[in-house]
Order: structure tokens, then sequence, then C-alpha cells
């Protein structure tokens, strides 16, 4: 029963590494993100700035200020299933970096809530595979880590 879902999860790694490759290297995307940051991503150009990528990806701040109060909420429009591997990246991330932890608690300590903390998290990373996505010659090379770094 598991060798089917392996060989397509093998299947789409190769096809992932041959369009790519420079996803695979980042932490919290495997072949199944990887594929559909891809199949959203669909051609270069697609998008015109990395704006539009994060308001397609459904990652954009939307303002939600009334009064004295000045914030933004998470927007639920755009590609759901892009935003759910965005989503899944993030959760990994905070997990397993420390660069993402730390970023995430200086949100929290800024006074933004932990939700609010993973939504701009979730945007630098799209901001991060957007840069690798139309410039694939810089790729994780030029700087492995695009995430905002802790003050």
């Amino acid at each position: 029963m598991q060798a089917e879902p392996k060989e397509l999860e093998n299947e789409i790694c190769s096809l992932v590494r041959q369009l790519a490759p420079e996803l695979l290297g980042l932490l919290g995307v495997g072949p199944i993100t990887a594929a559909q940051v891809l199949v959203s991503w669909s051609h270069p150009s697609r998008f015109r700035s990395e704006a539009a990528f994060a308001s397609f990806a459904g990652v954009s701040p939307i303002p939600a200020s009334s009064g004295l109060t000045n914030r933004h909420r998470i927007n639920r429009s755009g590609d759901r299933q892009l935003n759910r591997a965005l989503h899944t990246t993030t959760l990994i991330r905070i997990r397993l970096d420390a660069a993402a932890k730390t970023y995430a608690a200086r949100r929290v300590t800024e006074g933004k809530t932990s939700r609010d903390a993973q939504r701009c998290l979730k945007r630098a990373i799209c901001r991060q595979l957007f840069k690798i996505l139309e410039h694939p010659s810089r790729g994780i090379g030029a700087n492995p880590d695009d995430l905002p770094q802790a003050a």
C-alpha cells in the first residue's frame, strides 16, 4: 500500500529537481510543497512583483484598522493550495530554524499575536520563493536565508 505513494513522490521529486532544484534546498520545502509552488507560480514574469505573488498566495496583509487600532489581518483569498504549502513551510521553520524562531519571537514582543507573527513569516518566505523562482541563477547560493534577521 505504501509503495505507490512513495513512487509518486519520487517522480514528483525528480520533476522538481529538473525545474527548480533550488527549492528543495530550502528548509521546510519538500517535493510536494515545491511542486505546489511551481504549479501555482507557473512561469517567469507571470507576476509583476513579489507583492503580486504574495497577494495571489493569500499572504499579503489586509488592513483591518478601526479607530486608534492599526493592524492587519490574514488574507483569506488567493490560491488556497499555495497558501497551505506556505503554511506548512512556516510551521516547519518555526519549529526547526533558529532564525525563524527568533523572528517570530521578536514580532510577538513587538505586540503582534502569534498568528500575526506567522503571517509575517509566511510573507517573508513567499518573498524568498519569488526571488528564487524569478531569478534561478541567483538561487540559494547568493543568500540562503532571506528571512529578516533578528535585531
